[in-house]
């Protein structure tokens, strides 16, 4: 590369969480419990809900990727071409 190119060869600046202190991120996520008063928290008022949502943990999620759904690469494609041709 000659002297006067534009391209940066530094490591990109950090944004958003990233570039913020630890103090800083540990202050955000204090205020994420306080969002919502313990009364309205479905959880905390419902104990058969957590319960089931706990149980749900480990199991996995249906598939979303198209090698292993043939039938939603189907969809997908169908929709893509109806929006295609609407866009012309």
């Amino acid at each position: 590369m000659t002297e006067t190119s534009n391209w940066k060869l530094l490591v990109p600046s950090k944004r958003g969480f990233a570039g913020m202190t630890l103090e800083r991120r540990q202050e955000i996520a204090r205020l994420g419990g306080k969002a919502v008063p313990a009364s309205k928290r479905a959880f905390s008022v419902n104990k058969n809900l957590a319960k089931a949502a706990g149980s749900k943990g480990g199991l996995a999620p249906r598939p979303r990727s198209f090698s292993l759904d043939p039938d939603l690469a189907s969809r997908a494609g169908k929709i893509g071409k109806r929006t295609k041709a609407v866009k012309k």
